[in-house]
């Protein structure tokens, strides 16, 4: 099989080596990659929204199924794309329609498809800014503190929580009437906030039957004991300490089952990976948010937990032979810490070398933002490497992962050093 991965982040780099250690794949591509895929594959300088510029590579290489790593393209319609074109339509895409990648593409659209299902969620109401008043209204009538999430893709940063009543006005205005954040806050949906630990889960499905995944905790703030700016994640462990059977008997009855039979029911065409960010409140699972792909950094300790070929889970999706395929896990935990560029959130620079890769021996790394300039490997962007490792336990595997990251460097390296200290 010829396949075509779409991304260059961590996410990618952990499929795609994932993906070339089946015996079904004749050759790899990747669109753009980075300097971790090109160890499992060919990097190809293309766009991932960049739809005719895929379906002429397409063509001219003979690939046989295109997997979409990020939700930019999934949310822009590839999916559909494929479907509608006479030469594409027989190349299956690992992803979901365009009308269903709005799970992750707004979040007005996930909460009323969650109200239609039954499935548990945080109390909202969407606004407008013709409807600014009204918002105003409706944080009064609210309990500090104050959720407010940016409705379209805001690259991970359109969710705020605000401890006051004048911050969380002013933060509306400005997302509403002032377009913080562009088109994706022209709605704005502002809900209740829900005191608990999060986890997220993840399935995969061909729109008929799904296979769960292992579940994972990720670290989103930059700094350590989780104060500071979010990120777009800083690490992650799985398995999740706190979901035992009994809890994750309930995200699957009151959450998963739901989901995918809502979205058979509602007509909305799903082949692929549904992210379900949950959160733990009293021992019941509420969900915060749906990604209609693999999370980051969850993937990086999620697939080298699978011992099943990724290829046959993924031809059993485009088949819709799912329920046939064998899925099986590694017992042991997996931890993955993110070392990232100094700055990281805000201002950071690139183009940083890094030394040390050559000694790894105890971890994968897997590259998130990073480039090639011959034989040295530069920074490339704000989250720079995941440096993941498997342990008897989760503590264990996180010593391997520190004890691997005293190796790496490159100039203003930064990594939190507590990932896993919640649970732990």
């Amino acid at each position: 099989m010829r396949v075509l991965l779409l991304g260059s982040g961590g996410r990618e780099h952990a499929l795609a080596w994932k993906m070339a250690k089946s015996s079904q794949l004749d050759q790899l591509f990747i669109a753009p990659g980075n300097a971790g895929t090109r160890n499992h594959g060919t990097n190809v300088a293309l766009k991932p929204t960049d739809f005719e510029g895929i379906k002429t590579f397409v063509l001219e290489n003979n690939v046989n199924m295109v997997v979409v790593g990020p939700e930019d393209p999934l949310v822009a319609g590839i999916y559909d794309f494929f479907v509608a074109d006479a030469e594409l339509m027989k190349v299956p895409v690992i992803g979901p329609s365009k009308a269903a990648a709005q799970l992750e593409g707004s979040k007005d659209f996930a909460k009323e498809f969650m109200m239609r299902h039954n499935i548990p969620t945080a109390k909202y109401a969407t606004f407008t800014k013709d409807t600014l008043e009204k918002g105003y209204k409706f944080l009064e009538s609210m309990k500090a503190p104050y959720v407010l999430k940016a409705d379209g893709l805001a690259a991970g940063k359109g969710v705020l929580i605000l401890e006051t009543l004048d911050e969380a006005k002013k933060e509306l205005k400005s997302m509403l009437a002032d377009a913080k954040f562009g088109d994706a806050s022209s709605r704005v949906v502002i809900e209740q906030f829900l005191k608990g630990i999060e986890m997220s889960a993840f399935v995969i499905t061909d729109g008929d039957s799904y296979k769960t995944l292992p579940e994972a905790k990720d670290y989103k703030r930059i700094g350590e004991n989780d104060k500071g700016l979010n990120t777009g994640g800083m690490g992650a462990v799985s398995p999740v300490p706190f979901a035992d059977a009994t809890f994750k008997d309930k995200i699957e009855n009151q959450i998963i089952i739901p989901t995918v039979k809502g979205l058979k029911a509602e007509g909305l065409v799903y082949k692929g990976f549904i992210f379900f960010g949950i959160i733990n409140v009293k021992g019941e699972p509420y969900v915060i948010e749906y990604n209609c792909r693999m999370g980051d950094p969850e993937t990086e300790v999620v697939i080298p937990r699978l011992k099943s070929d990724l290829l046959d889970l993924f031809e059993g999706v485009a088949s819709n032979t799912l329920s046939e395929r064998d899925i099986q896990f590694d017992e042991r935990s997996a931890t993955t810490v993110m070392m990232v560029s100094g700055g990281y959130p805000e201002e950071y620079e690139t183009g940083k070398v890094i030394y040390g890769l050559n000694s790894v021996k105890d971890s994968l790394v897997f590259h998130a933002g990073t480039s090639a300039d011959g034989p040295a490997i530069m920074s490339a962007g704000g989250r720079v490497l995941a440096v993941t490792s498997y342990g008897k336990n989760i503590e264990n595997a996180l010593l391997r992962s520190y004890g691997t990251i005293e190796n790496i460097e490159f100039e203003k390296a930064y990594f939190r050093k507590d990932i896993g200290f919640d649970v732990v």
